[in-house]
Parts: C-alpha cells; structure tokens; sequence
C-alpha cells in the first residue's frame, strides 16, 4: 500500500472538528417570558467548567432525544451511530446562551416556541425541573466596542438573547438604537439599556415569522448612521441578505463593525441550514 498524494491543485481537507466536551445539566425551572419567547433555566455543577466571557454573543449546541428515548447522556455518538437508525440518534441545535451565572451555576436559554413544530420549542415547552439538558461546546464571537460612538441592534426573536445581553453591557453613556421584529405588542419584553439607546419593537401583525419584511423595512427607512457605528444584525436570512447591501454599500459600515449572520432560515431545519452556510444560497457575503 502506498501513502496518498493530494493533488497540488486539490483544497486541503480541514482535520475534522474533536468531538466538542458535552456538559449535562438539569433543569431547575422555566419562565414565560412572552407568548413565544420561553426561558429555560439549568443548573449542574458542569456550570463550573464554563469559561468566563465577555462576549454577548455566545452560542451553543444543545442535544435533544427523541420523545420515549431511552438513551442518557452523556452520548456517545460515533457509538451510536454504529447501533441506531438516524431517526433515533439525539438532535443538535443551536441557541444563544442568555446568560452564564457562575454564582448560582444557572445557565439561560430563551426559546423561541411557535407551537408543536420542531424539535427545540417543543421539548422546552415540556421540560420540568430535573429534566436534563445537554450543552456540547460553547462558541462565541462578538462583543460590543465601548469606544463606538454609536451601536446598531437588529433581528428578530431568534436574536433577542444576544440584544439583550449586549445592551445590559453597554457603558452608561452609550448611544444607539435597537429594532426588533416581533408578531405584535404582547411579544415586546422589558429590556435594560442605556438611556441613550432606544429600543424599538418592529410588528408584524400576524405574518408569518421569516416571511414578513417589517424588520428589512424599517431599517431602510432610517437614516445613515454618522460616526463610528458598530452594527449587530442578526436573524433570519433572507432578511439578513437583504440588508447587507444597506449596511454595507449604502450606510457605508465598515465590514470589520458590522456582525451580519443569520441565525436560522425560513423552511430549513438546523441540518440544512447549517449545510447550506458552504454554499451559496446560504452565504450572506458572497464569497
């Protein structure tokens, strides 16, 4: 047997990912917070080994069995995928974490719950104190720029944790405005942010979530930005896509200040959607 040659005009192939450390918590309770915006709260000693970070925008994987799994975590899952049909292996999907309280070894995590679809919403609404939750790596790669002379905030529900924790960690002094698109008044949630940054909700009325073009609507209405802005622009993203040329060619924002991502896609579960990010269709700055 001979070693394998690359062909020189071959991409090198990325070494896989090591499998990310899975942390089991449990549930210690849940808080409506608006009638699609749901908090799981988790504790466990796992918590403990959480790093510290100054980022707003911390992401995580959460792992899901099925309803009536007998499996318990921690998951094996190369092993499991050797013993069980795809159907029957515990799903991934990714949230914002809210909030990591080392005091009190409390994680947060809003969901947003439309109903029985899918597989997230649904198994936050059931969850009840002790239920396990499983966390299996922390990402994160955003922070607000207390230097800035002003800061942008938009997205929707899916970016509503992120908003939140960023404008909790503004100096007092900070000035911006943030818009977030929600289906209508009962949605919109107290938010603490400084006295110079305004907080708009942005209504649907009724259209269907990742559809409605209210939140791409009324930032084209506004004014450019002056100064040195430093932009957060998160959520669904056909709406992302469309307002890049916005952010970037007509308001002029610097690529380096502006964090533009979609969090999720209209009609795509998490697995294509995460698929679809190396390809066009799922890019929000072509390549």
């Amino acid at each position: 047997m001979t070693d394998a040659v690359a062909s020189p005009t071959a991409p090198a192939r990325r070494p896989p990912r090591p499998p990310q450390p899975q942390r089991v918590l449990q549930v210690r309770r849940t808080e409506q917070l608006t009638p699609h915006l749901l908090r799981v709260v988790a504790h466990g000693e796992a918590v403990a080994n959480i790093p510290s970070s100054d980022h707003t925008d911390r992401y995580a994987k959460l792992l899901f069995s099925p309803a009536g799994s007998t499996l318990r975590p921690p998951y094996d899952l190369a092993a499991l995928r050797e013993t069980h049909d795809t159907a029957e292996l515990p799903t991934q999907r990714t949230y914002t974490v809210r909030r990591v309280d080392h005091e009190r070894g409390e994680v947060w995590i809003d969901f947003v719950v439309h109903g029985i679809a899918g597989v997230a919403g649904p198994w936050a609404s059931a969850a009840r104190p002790g239920d396990d939750l499983v966390i299996s790596g922390i990402g994160s790669g955003y922070s607000p720029d207390p230097a800035a002379s002003s800061h942008l905030f938009a997205g929707d529900e899916s970016a509503v944790p992120a908003i939140a924790a960023a404008l909790e960690s503004l100096p007092a002094d900070a000035r911006g405005l943030a818009l977030i698109e929600v289906d209508g008044p009962a949605d919109e949630l107290p938010l603490t942010a400084p006295s110079g940054v305004g907080v708009t909700w942005v209504h649907r009325g009724g259209a269907v979530a990742g559809v409605s073009t209210a939140l791409v609507d009324a930032l084209t209405s506004l004014p450019a930005p002056s100064g040195d802005t430093q932009a957060f622009v998160h959520g669904e993203r056909g709406a992302m896509k469309a307002l890049r040329p916005l952010l970037l060619d007509t308001w002029g924002i610097p690529r380096a200040r502006l964090s533009l991502s979609a969090y999720w896609a209209h009609g795509r579960a998490e697995d294509a959607f995460q698929a679809e990010k190396r390809e066009p269709v799922g890019q929000i700055f072509p390549g």
